[in-house]
């Protein structure tokens, strides 16, 4: 046991020891001194705390020095009813302090006890009962706050973890300051029943037992007994005032005595009117200038020399600020900061400020940060915080997304319009400016909101500019989320994997694998459409298949046919047949036959023209499913697969290309349609 831990053990002996076992009046004297001691450095602690949770013993603190008060005042009963004196402490505070007059002393002991009861332990343990209160009521807002964070990418797991635990903390000690507040309204109201039974005894003993006349006895144990209860008053006060302070203690920067003197001088003007007010005071009432002018002049002199400081301080921050610029520029770090490139960025022109101003209603913020929440879910991905800046290089209206530096995206919005897509009819049935649906590319109108109603009236589908652009960013999103997944994305996809099963992590990095193979892997599904949220399932393929082959070509279709699941009712509409265009055996045998395998990995080496071929004849029979509500799927044996998809990419992204081996057995699939060449 260290001598820390030991010492307050000790101390807790010593409080029960008082209770009990009669001491000297001289130690007492010395206790008495300690426990002044204590609470003055109690209440110091507490005007140096930043926040309440820095002190966050002091509940536990506050039962113990009550208990040792509360000891110490029944052994200075037992002293001063048994044997007359309680100490140099006690006499001295009962003649000294109150001049030997009891009734002095008394009334100064009724308006110590009076401030402690009624003013500050009064008010305190209303302010801990009213923080507790809010602070239970406020903890799951704050857990949802922290799990948004999250969820958004804006703080670690570990930062997470450690909000949660400072809410719990929190919780924890405003309601253990709520019930050590009754301690200190306790300690109040004994100290008052203690004084009240000293007195009463104290009398009787004096003219029973020690053959002293009333007054005799009146005076000597009544000055003992206010003498006693002042000594005890005043760390009690002090105490309660140490509670009061901790409760309404708000988180800052600074103490409190710093925070005091940076927030009631800030403003040195008023200081000036002050001044000048208690100057008038003297002037113009009996009390005189010879008294308030010393006073008015200080506090004039000191709000002049607070005002000229505060001058100063705003040069010197003004010249720290452009010295920090030039030494910046001049600095090699400066043209270095210029090649970093956001990883997403949204630009707008400055008609399109509404658009992302709270002030006037805008959203934008709340849309990007739930896009970003969708696309996790429905991806497994993180995608990095969106970096949203207005550019006067842009049209008014018009806006631009970029994925580290490159434009991906562009378009238009009249923010006083709504976007009406047409039904599919040839005709133009309402008026507007004509335009394309920028995440679709559907034929579309900018019509105005007048005529919303009659849109909607004639099938059009109607949308505002805010879904417009949030709909443009999710979709383009989608489609280069795997620009987005480099290395680092991975390694921490990874580490959060391993948290729940790092024995499957260990089995397939680093070793067969690296982070740049899993990268390469994940990348490809996400390319492709395919979410990367089952990472365990990935993982466990990677594990089967990653000894065996190193081609992480080959690994991803061995993951794609182990989602396969997955993929099935990605594609899959409920429960009808799956339609969908396959592959000529003619076809699938020309592209196996031209598979050239080298020590870097197989590519196809396909005549262009025959390509072409292919890729027109894909085309043709995709669009047979403009009839059908589902998006056009092309099917095709698992060893050509990808090379389809590789050829397809350039000319047909949009088309999914997937196996037989990517289907579930269960579902039911109709070919309404064969790719065949000629030749």
């Amino acid at each position: 046991m260290s001598a820390k831990d030991l010492s307050v053990l000790l101390s807790v002996i010593l409080i029960i020891a008082m209770l009990i076992i009669p001491f000297y009046p001289w130690m007492l004297s010395i206790f008495i001194i300690i426990n002044i001691s204590l609470a003055l450095i109690v209440l110091l602690t507490t005007m140096n705390i930043q926040e309440p949770l820095q002190f966050s013993i002091f509940p536990s603190l506050l039962l113990l020095l009550t208990l040792y008060r509360l000891g110490l005042n029944v052994s200075t009963t037992r002293s001063i009813l048994s044997e007359g004196t309680a100490g140099t402490v006690v006499e001295t505070f009962g003649t000294f302090v109150v001049g030997g007059n009891v009734v002095v002393g008394l009334v100064v002991f009724i308006i110590l006890v009076v401030i402690q009861f009624v003013v500050i332990t009064k008010g305190a343990e209303r302010v801990s009962e009213v923080a507790a209160r809010f602070t239970l009521d406020a903890m799951p807002g704050k857990q949802m706050s922290i799990d948004a964070d999250l969820n958004a990418g804006m703080i670690s797991e570990q930062a997470a973890k450690e909000r949660r635990e400072k809410i719990a903390k929190e919780a924890d000690f405003y309601g253990a300051m709520d019930g050590a507040s009754k301690f200190v309204k306790g300690d109040a109201i004994a100290g008052i029943i203690i004084v009240f039974i000293n007195v009463i005894f104290g009398i009787v003993i004096g003219m029973a037992q020690m053959g002293l006349s009333f007054a005799e006895s009146a005076q000597k144990f009544t000055l003992l007994t206010v003498g006693d209860g002042i000594v005890s008053q005043i760390p009690a006060l002090l105490i309660a005032t140490a509670t009061g302070i901790v409760v309404t203690r708000a988180a800052s920067e600074g103490n409190l005595g710093g925070d005091i003197t940076k927030q009631l001088f800030a403003y040195p003007q008023m200081l000036y009117v002050a001044g000048t007010t208690i100057l008038l005071l003297g002037i113009a009432t009996p009390i005189g200038p010879l008294l308030t002018a010393p006073i008015a002049s200080l506090i004039i002199v000191g709000g002049y020399m607070i005002s000229q400081k505060q001058k100063a301080d705003i040069v010197v921050e003004e010249e720290t600020e452009e010295e920090v610029v030039t030494d910046e520029l001049r600095s090699p770090d400066s043209v270095v900061n210029l090649l970093s490139v956001d990883p997403v960025e949204f630009e707008f022109g400055y008609g399109l400020i509404p658009l992302a101003d709270s002030k006037q209603g805008g959203d934008l913020l709340d849309r990007i940060v739930m896009i970003r929440r969708q696309l996790a879910l429905e991806l497994g991905l993180v995608i990095p915080v969106v970096r949203i800046r207005d550019n006067i290089q842009l049209q008014p209206n018009e806006y631009r997304l970029k994925i580290k530096g490159n434009e991906v995206a562009k378009g238009e919005l009249l923010l006083d319009h709504y976007l009406a897509m047409s039904p599919g009819m040839d005709e133009d049935s309402i008026e507007g400016i004509d335009t394309i649906e920028p995440s679709f590319g559907l034929p579309a109108k900018w019509i105005s909101e007048d005529m919303k109603d009659e849109a909607e009236m004639y099938g059009y589908t109607v949308v505002d500019p805010p879904s417009v652009v949030s709909t443009h960013i999710t979709e383009k999103m989608k489609q280069h989320a795997y620009e987005l997944l480099g290395r680092q994305e991975t390694k921490q996809l990874v580490d959060h994997l391993k948290e729940s099963t790092p024995i499957l992590v260990e089995e397939v990095t680093p070793s067969p694998l690296s982070i740049g193979d899993v990268q390469k892997v994940l990348a490809k599904l996400l390319k492709e459409n395919v979410s990367i949220r089952n990472l365990p399932i990935i993982f466990e393929t990677l594990a089967d298949y990653g000894k065996m082959s190193a081609d992480t070509d080959l690994l991803t279709e061995y993951v794609r046919q182990a989602l396969s699941k997955q993929i099935t009712n990605q594609y899959a509409v409920g429960n009808e047949t799956f339609k969908v265009v396959t592959l000529a055996g003619r076809v699938e045998k020309l592209i196996a036959d031209h598979i050239q395998q080298t020590e870097h990995g197989n590519f196809l080496s396909l005549d262009p023209n025959v390509s072409m071929e292919i890729v027109q004849k894909v085309g043709e029979q995709m669009e047979q499913f403009s009839v059908y509500e589902q998006s056009p799927i092309l099917l095709c044996s698992p060893a050509v697969r990808m090379y389809v998809k590789q050829m397809l990419d350039r000319y047909l992204p949009q088309v999914p290309v997937l196996s037989y081996n990517e289907l579930e057995a269960s579902i039911e699939v109709q070919s309404i349609g064969v790719v065949n060449v000629e030749g």
